[in-house]
């Protein structure tokens, strides 16, 4: 049995959403993203008699030491994080829940490690600090993703919309006004690896074609920020659109994406992309108000997608 005052203790995570900068963040341009409270993460640990230590999750139950390997980085972030704690790692049952989908670039390996770090911290009532928290949860992300920017992780810890560039200190964004979004899910897995290697062997071919648009992109999210602050809501939305343009031009976008950005637009959003690696995963729409969601979410049904969310992000 484990020597600790607690029995139960719970850790949670939100998901996270790319506004803009998808892509040409990975070559050092600046993107926009929000949590995404909507969905989470659920993390609970107790202690169970044995030396074991037991996970219970959507797509496993059993032992740590036979986690399969799509999920050996969730494996390895509970062995070092209790290297971390300096506690036995024996004597443990961990239940993971997530409403989040998998692979459709809603940052959900990010949640998962944010959310079992701090269920294992809560569990032996220690503090958790940001410079605790990002190595364990970065290490787990490169089990997913091979060489992550970083952005997935911030954005899923984070309770207000960022600012992100690589090797710059992240920034808060300032929000002018409430802007309401509906987010659509494909229903299709995501495949970032693929889009990534794409764009990085057109660069390699054409790289003053790829620079155009990446450049571009950064130029964008300036732009949005900008009409962010000033509670520019059609600013925003117009931005969106050209950006969607330059990820289709990229090659990151497929058809059943266009499909949709095509159908919110149709339907009164102010503007409209993908969000996340593409090829696959979720788009974005900006509406007016909650009223207009409602219709777009509909129209997002109708053509194809597997589910919606509405959210708001809030004046700050």
């Amino acid at each position: 049995m484990l020597e600790t005052p607690q029995k139960v203790a719970v850790g949670r995570a939100h998901s996270k959403l790319i506004l803009i900068g998808e892509h040409s963040v990975v070559y050092g341009k600046p993107a926009i993203a929000f949590p995404f409270k909507q969905i989470e993460v659920k993390v609970t640990v107790k202690n169970i008699e044995g030396n074991a230590i037991q996970i219970e999750s959507p797509f496993y139950k059993g032992p740590i030491e036979l986690i399969p390997e799509k999920m050996e980085g969730i494996g390895d972030c509970v062995i070092q994080t209790l290297k971390v704690l300096e506690k036995r790692s024996s004597g443990l049952h961990i239940q993971i829940t997530s409403s989040i989908p998998i692979g459709r670039g809603l940052g959900s390996s990010a949640a998962i490690a944010i959310a079992l770090v701090r269920g294992l911290f809560a569990f032996f009532n220690q503090e958790l600090s940001d410079s605790q928290l990002m190595p364990l949860v970065e290490r787990a992300e490169k089990f997913a993703h091979g060489t992550p920017s970083g952005i997935d992780m911030i954005a899923a810890s984070s309770a207000n919309p960022i600012w992100f560039q690589k090797q710059q200190e992240v920034e808060s964004v300032k929000i002018g006004a409430p802007f309401h979004f509906v987010v659509a899910d494909s229903g299709r897995i995501g495949d970032t690896y693929s889009a990534v290697k794409s764009i990085r062997d057109k660069y390699e071919m054409k790289p003053e074609k790829i620079e155009e648009s990446i450049t571009l992109l950064g130029q964008l999210a300036k732009e949005v920020r900008l009409a962010l602050a000033a509670g520019d809501s059609k600013k925003v939305g117009d931005k969106l659109n050209q950006a969607h343009q330059q990820l289709d031009l990229l090659g990151v976008s497929d058809q059943g994406l266009d499909d949709l950005v095509n159908a919110a637009r149709t339907a009164g959003a102010l503007g409209a992309k993908l969000t996340g690696g593409g090829r696959g995963g979720c788009i974005l729409a900006l509406v007016e108000n909650e009223k207009l969601g409602k219709k777009v979410a509909d129209a997002l049904v109708q053509a194809g997608a597997a589910q919606t969310w509405q959210f708001t992000i809030a004046k700050c």
